[in-house]
């Protein structure tokens, strides 16, 4: 055990061993002993042995350790030294390895002689990198420590975390792979942030940030393992803003999983995550002393809420995220923390930009932004107070590209805010009481300092962006320059000011400030014939543009020559021909005499190829290391893009070539404006078929509905048939029993009193049935005036048609057989007077003659009664006759009516297939105007010019129209 000596530092005699010695026989011990303490014991002392002599242990102990911790599973305390031994030689711990090396080896003592820090940290990540690869060489290794982090005991969870961070700090994606293919790898990990013991939480939260670092899978399955419950809590838990360092550990996690990943910031957003963001910014009124940890914390929150509404998100998702922030009073919290006092300066700045990409492009955050009032006296609108900052030479650098990027933001896609902030310059606005924002942007405009007038220019320049109503109305402000001088227009102050600077320069002024004001002016005129004739009404701009753009001046003056070339060249190709001096020929003769066509178009060229138009290009936010850098506008970058190409084309046309162009033009016009008048046809015919096919629709629903009332007007039908069998039935049964019956005189009239009685209850049946049936036949009537009234008829209807003739012969029929059956029933009322009669004469006279003449008299009573009757039923079977014969004549009407409206429809047929055969004419005729219209802009592309489409020519015809209203108006 002398080595052990050696090691612990007791004395030995004889010669020292070396370290490598020493570390050689410890690693045999390992390997070769059988009891369990002699292992413990080696492997412990190779832990003490490992930041010293980190290169000897990893090269001779590292597969040694491996096989420790795949046998000796049951001892936590082996496996807890040898997870130490392995995470301090894969390590790259700055501090260690500093003592390492200033450690001699040799003498065992230390020295006053180091290396580097740089080199030294060079060599300890060289050996982290090292014994990583020789580690994670087989998968299995690490799928071995994966199932070491499922033991509870501290000894073992701790270093195998420790373990592997380390390893994926030196070899992140070969690491991840192997974690991502790990069954439950993830899984395992994610059971960190639920341990009680707050140093494995928060080593785990290290572990997860490094293994999320750019690995979108493994992001979207943590994710999806409720890491951002689980995270949020632990932030509320820790105090949120005013937490620890553990707080930031979260929010750094929140960014790994959130950043550039789509699919969990959806998740986070459905979640309803970003509303339990809103506490974090609650601050007090008291908001000095704030500590470093609570700035970074607070830093941190704000960037995280910029990666969900970041401008390079989806433009759908960053909407949703937009309308959810300003929902739950997030927007609201942010803006009070603009607003408040005794906000550190990089909180301030950070608020603002990301208060910038909150309500960029949002509608209604841009309209609640603009109601944001200042807490002072009185009250100021935010967007004043922050451009005061802006155009404020005193304020930060950083502050004032923030206020800028907040304005460009609050400008975005917003007419309804450019329209309030030009309306700020003009004279019928301006209230001289209070500072408005045109008055600062102004003020700013003209200032001496440089970074202002920049500023400012740009600002004025998004304004308006795509806004050609304010480009216009802009052209009405005025200026007083001086007192005693009248006022001039904001256009020609800004020409002023461009060729006084020129003057100024060569006696070494900056070019941001030209820079900026050229950028605003290309942006003013652009799209804008009006401005362009404002812009050339001046005479001396032609000639200081010419002037600027041929002269050779140095590097510097290169990009101002572009942009005055650039300037120019928007001229010409918005040049309506409205002053005669400057017309678009007389413009290309100009620059071909005193700078050359070659010449302007390299001039022009110098704009993309300059060093900061790339930076500028990225994103929309302007950052810029230095104040003399920040010369493009991101906005103005896609302006440049947009135009260098069409301007180059424009000044190398000739007349000629313009003439076959508006020729070409005025073809597709007409061509245009015939296939709009074919497509217009066609709409028509269109909405007519598609209201025949309403008409037809609702035709069968009528038909629908005239089956349903036939087939229960059949029904009832049957049911008086019925009603009807019956009463004949028992009307032969009493003739029979009459007719057997020889009693008295009394009997017989008795039974003559009942059949009589009987005979009037029928007969008065008979009458509801007669009524009911014209109702019927009414009914009938009305829908074949119905049917008369509609222009078409379906294939159906002509069925309907054939049913209801049917069901009108029916009705005859029925008619028929039932004057048949009142005949009948007239025939045997006869019969029955004239029984009566003869049972009358034949009576035997009674003894009592006063009995017998009341008799009689009752007789002849009855008899009267039975006459009367007899006759009012003859009336009415007169007016059946006639009414049968009525029924005869609407039949006969209804037939012709059908009849007419079965032509109606065969000549609705005709046209609609008359129009269908127009249609596909008109069809034809379109293909062949396109392939004409196609055959044309081929034979231009040959001939090299550039035909635009279809769409372009109605935005631009749209354009000129009204272009055209506002001229009148």
């Amino acid at each position: 055990m002398n080595f052990f000596r050696g090691v612990m530092g007791g004395q030995a005699a004889g010669p020292q061993p070396t370290e490598a010695e020493t570390i050689q026989k410890l690693c045999d011990r390992v390997a070769s002993s059988t009891l369990l303490e002699d292992r413990r014991d080696a492997v412990r002392a190779l832990k003490s042995l490992s930041k010293k002599y980190r290169m000897e242990v990893g090269t001779q102990a590292m597969d040694h350790l491996i096989n420790i911790l795949q046998t000796d599973r049951s001892d936590s305390e082996i496996l807890g030294y040898a997870l130490d031994t392995l995470y301090n030689i894969i390590c790259n711990d700055e501090e260690e390895e500093q003592d390492a090396v200033s450690h001699n080896p040799v003498s065992g003592k230390h020295t006053n002689v180091s290396m580097p820090d740089e080199a030294a940290q060079k060599q300890a990540d060289d050996l982290g990198a090292q014994f990583t690869e020789k580690f994670v060489q087989d998968p299995e290794h690490v799928t071995l420590l994966l199932t070491m982090l499922e033991e509870f005991d501290f000894h073992v969870r701790w270093p195998g975390v420790k373990l592997l961070t380390a390893l994926l700090k030196n070899q992140g994606v070969q690491v991840q792979g192997i974690i991502l293919v790990s069954p439950m790898g993830v899984s395992r990990l994610m059971d960190l942030l639920a341990d009680s013991r707050e140093v494995i939480r928060n080593d785990g939260l290290l572990l997860l940030q490094q293994l999320t670092k750019s690995n979108a899978a493994i992001q979207k399955i943590v994710a999806f393992e409720n890491a951002f419950e689980r995270l949020l809590d632990i932030i509320t838990e820790e105090g949120s803003s005013d937490g620890g360092i553990v707080v930031e550990d979260c929010l750094l996690l929140l960014l790994n999983l959130l950043k550039n990943n789509s699919s969990n910031q959806n998740f986070f957003k459905e979640g309803s995550y970003i509303q339990r963001m809103k506490p974090w910014f609650e601050v007090g009124d008291d908001n000095s002393g704030w500590s470093a940890q609570k700035v970074t914390n607070l830093h941190l929150m704000l960037q995280l809420v910029r990666v969900m509404v970041s401008p390079v998100n989806s433009p759908g998702a960053t909407a949703s995220c937009q309308k959810s922030m300003y929902q739950c009073g997030l927007l609201q919290q942010l803006c009070t923390i603009l607003m408040a006092t005794g906000v550190p300066a990089d909180i301030l700045t950070e608020t603002i930009n990301t208060v910038s990409e909150v309500i960029r492009g949002s509608q209604v955050n841009q309209d609640y932004f603009a109601s944001v009032n200042a807490p002072s006296n009185p009250p100021r609108p935010a967007i004043v107070v922050l451009l005061i900052s802006m155009v404020n030479d005193r304020q930060p650098f950083v502050l004032r590209c923030a206020v800028l990027y907040c304005f460009q933001c609050f400008l975005y896609k917003n007419q309804k805010g450019q329209g309030e902030i030009v309306a700020t310059l003009l004279p019928s606005t301006i209230d001289a009481n209070s500072i408005s924002a045109g008055q600062l942007l102004c003020g700013g405009l003209f200032s001496p300092d440089s970074l202002s007038n920049w500023c400012a220019a740009v600002a004025l320049a998004h304004a308006l962006q795509d806004n050609l109503t304010q480009k216009e109305q802009l052209l009405r402000v005025q200026l007083a320059t001086s007192l005693g001088k009248p006022p001039v227009s904001l256009l020609q102050q800004c020409t002023n000011i461009l060729s006084q600077g020129d003057k100024i320069a060569r006696r070494g002024s900056k070019v941001q400030t030209r820079v900026g004001l050229l950028m605003l002016l290309c942006t003013w005129i652009s799209n804008c014939p009006i401005a362009v004739t404002h812009f050339l009404h001046n005479q001396e701009n032609v000639p200081f543009l010419t002037a600027q753009i041929s002269e050779n001046l140095g590097e510097d003056e290169r990009l101002v020559q572009g942009l005055c070339a650039l300037l120019l060249g928007i001229c010409i190709y918005y040049n309506d021909n409205s002053l005669e001096n400057y017309t678009k020929e007389k413009l290309k003769q100009l620059i071909e005499k005193r700078i050359g066509k070659e010449n302007f178009v390299e001039k022009l060229g110098f704009i993309t190829k300059h060093e900061l138009y790339s930076r500028a290009a990225q994103k929309p936010q302007p950052v810029f290391p230095s104040p003399e850098q920040m010369l493009f506008d991101h906005e103005f970058t896609k302006l440049i893009k947009e135009l260098e190409g069409v301007i180059t084309k424009a000044v190398h046309k000739s007349s000629e070539e313009e003439k076959k162009e508006e020729e070409v033009k005025k073809t597709l016009e007409q061509h245009d404006n015939i296939v709009t008048q074919y497509k217009e046809l066609i709409r028509e015919q269109d909405a007519q078929i598609q209201e025949l096919k309403e008409q037809v629709k609702s035709m069968s629903s009528q038909n629908e509905q005239m089956q349903a009332t036939v087939t229960q007007q059949l029904s009832q039908i049957q049911q008086h048939k019925d009603q009807y069998n019956i009463l004949k039935l028992k009307l032969g049964k009493e003739n029979q029993s009459q007719s057997n019956s020889q009693g008295d005189g009394s009997q017989l009239n008795g039974l003559q009193t009942e059949e009589l009685t009987q005979l009037r209850e029928e007969v008065e049946e008979l009458r509801k049935q007669h009524t009911l049936l014209q109702t019927q036949l009414g009914d009938k009537d009305a829908l074949i005036n119905t049917l008369r009234s509609q222009t078409a008829e379906s294939s159906a209807g002509g069925s309907e048609n054939t049913e209801l003739l049917k069901e009108l012969e029916a009705l005859r029929s029925q008619v028929q057989s039932q004057s048949a059956e009142i005949n009948q029933m007239k025939t045997e009322r006869q019969e029955l007077l004239r029984r009566a009669e003869a049972a009358t004469s034949d009576a035997v006279p009674s003894s009592d003659g006063s009995l017998d003449a009341a008799k009689m008299a009752e007789l002849e009573s009855r008899l009267a009664a039975q006459t009367t009757e007899t006759e009012r039923l003859k009336e009415e079977a007169k007016k059946s006759s006639e009414g049968r014969a009525e029924l005869e004549q609407q039949l006969a009407s209804a037939t012709s009516t059908v009849a007419i409206l079965q032509t109606e429809k065969a000549k609705l047929q005709t046209e609609v297939q008359e129009s269908k055969k127009e249609q596909d004419d008109l069809l034809m005729l379109l293909a062949d105007q396109d392939q004409k219209i196609h055959s044309l802009k081929q034979r231009l592309k040959d001939l090299g010019e550039t035909v635009e489409d279809e769409d372009d020519l109605d935005a631009r015809d749209q354009t000129d129209d009204d272009e055209e209203d506002e001229d009148e108006d």
